[in-house]
């Protein structure tokens, strides 16, 4: 098995069988029910500065989340100009220290 910088993972199973560049949130711990994936239980908030994952890159760039959608996607503003809609969790992290976030867009 080997891990990937960009949040992938190679899978050796048992039967041995191969599978490469698993997504994180596909992955659990054996003998766990819940994902390895540890950002996904950290909400964020309208107005939170952040770092994405652009378009799934493995590059991250900064900017603002928008929207929280409700489904564990996010909207998000970057700094750049770029927008993106619907961002996986896993894919956002945050740039704010002890914050959980500012609601600064009304």
């Amino acid at each position: 098995s080997r891990v990937h910088s960009a949040g992938t993972f190679d899978i050796d199973y048992d039967d041995g069988e191969q599978e490469t560049r698993v997504l994180e949130e596909y992955v659990k711990k054996a003998g766990s029910s819940s994902s390895l994936n540890r950002t996904t239980s950290v909400v964020r908030r309208r107005g939170e500065r952040v770092e994405a994952r652009y378009r799934g890159r493995a590059k991250y760039y900064k900017g603002r989340i928008t929207r929280d959608n409700g489904d564990g996607t996010y909207d998000i503003d970057y700094d750049d100009g770029e927008m993106e809609r619907g961002v996986a969790a896993h894919l956002v992290r945050s740039l704010e220290s002890g914050t959980s976030g500012i609601n600064d867009l009304d």
